[in-house]
């Protein structure tokens, strides 16, 4: 894989949330945008904002990259745990 290409991702379940983040080398933070109907891309957003209880972005501590993230609240209705 090509330097600065490579992409991580972590999960963690900590009591009722689901949080998720992305790694990658690339400093550029994310901004939502409106995509038009015949755009290849710029939906990814507004899909985490529409789904996701919260979301973010911010620089790596190491100096080299960001991290994007989400959280997922899960829902509780009398029985299992339900999303």
């Amino acid at each position: 894989m090509p330097v600065g290409r490579e992409v991580w991702m972590r999960a963690e379940w900590a009591d009722d949330r689901l949080r998720v983040e992305v790694l990658d080398a690339n400093r550029d933070l994310p901004v939502p945008r409106d995509a038009a109907p015949d755009d290849e891309a710029g939906r990814g957003l507004a899909i985490v904002a529409a789904l996701a209880t919260d979301w973010g972005a911010y620089p790596r501590g190491c100096g080299i990259g960001k991290v994007v993230w989400f959280e997922l609240q899960a829902e509780t209705l009398g029985g299992p745990t339900v999303w």
